[in-house]
């Protein structure tokens, strides 16, 4: 189950919606953060308007493979997880090979319903795929199912955007494409479920992306910290202080309009886990 909740956190924070973070910033901005302050309000404009149109215009290449790294932190023990595979924007479907923990993880995400196979193991019952329905743990979280997977549909997230909350940091290479950085910043009472998550992560999201020439994504950084709420320490370790569990993930895309063939696994071959991972999510908050 720990293997499955990395992998479905990969799939959650790769649809932007539900990132949450701090205010911290990848070291090598510092250097460049003094010309942000120097631009003028035209040029804030179009990089808030870029930003804006950027999610869209990655949609409508219909497809890309992806790559996602991630580190997990929480009670002193780090975590790290690397996938890579093919995702549809249009569909919200993707099809990954994640790594955790040193173990191989098949991944499907197919109608907004998570599948995941760990070669050699089986889950409970004796089946050899699981699956988690996204659809229903984002509305337990009071985040509207109809986002998920699909970057095309995040108009209140583009909505949460003004000039003041984007800021241009420079030109950058990812994997040898031109790109324009920015660091955004997304008012988290105007998202799907705000008031809960402002009471977790505080009033705002940051991130970093990269925009090629044709205004679409080429990397996406988050930077998480996530709080329980006050006083669920306690349930483990008798504090009343809320535990943290921070993330930095990174998401790569290229080769848009590649071909994903995502199908979900035989009903006979699948255990549903999506009451048990609600459950331990509970615990864990």
């Amino acid at each position: 189950m720990k293997a499955a909740a990395i992998g479905t956190a990969a799939v959650m924070g790769s649809i932007v919606l539900t990132g949450c973070g701090n205010d911290s910033e990848p070291a090598s901005d510092k250097a460049d953060s003094s010309s942000g302050a120097s631009r003028s309000a035209g040029a804030q404009e179009d990089g808030t308007t870029a930003v804006r149109a950027a999610y869209d215009k990655t949609a409508e290449a219909e497809t890309a493979k992806v790559t996602i790294d991630m580190k997990v932190s929480a009670k002193g023990q780090s975590i790290t997880t690397d996938g890579q595979g093919a995702l549809d924007f249009q569909e919200g479907e993707s099809v990954m090979t994640v790594t955790a923990e040193g173990k191989s993880i098949e991944q499907r995400v197919v109608d907004q319903v998570l599948y995941q196979k760990v070669p050699g193991q089986k889950a409970q019952g004796g089946k050899p795929w699981m699956k988690i329905d996204l659809e229903k743990a984002a509305q337990a979280q009071g985040v509207s199912g109809q986002h998920i997977g699909d970057p095309a549909q995040s108009a209140a997230y583009a909505k949460a955007i003004t000039d003041k909350d984007v800021t241009e940091v420079g030109s950058e290479k990812v994997d040898d494409v031109e790109t324009t950085r920015y660091r955004v910043s997304v008012n988290v009472a105007e998202l799907p479920g705000g008031a809960q998550l402002r009471e977790q992560v505080g009033p705002t999201v940051p991130m970093h992306v990269w925009l090629d020439d044709d205004g679409r994504l080429r990397r996406q950084q988050i930077d998480m910290t996530v709080k329980a709420p006050a006083g669920a320490g306690a349930k483990a370790d008798n504090s009343a202080s809320p535990e943290q569990v921070k993330m930095t993930m990174v998401m790569n895309y290229s080769d848009f309009g590649t071909e994903v063939d995502a199908e979900a696994p035989p009903a006979g071959q699948v255990t549903d886990m999506t009451d048990e991972a609600m459950r331990q999510g509970q615990q864990q908050s």
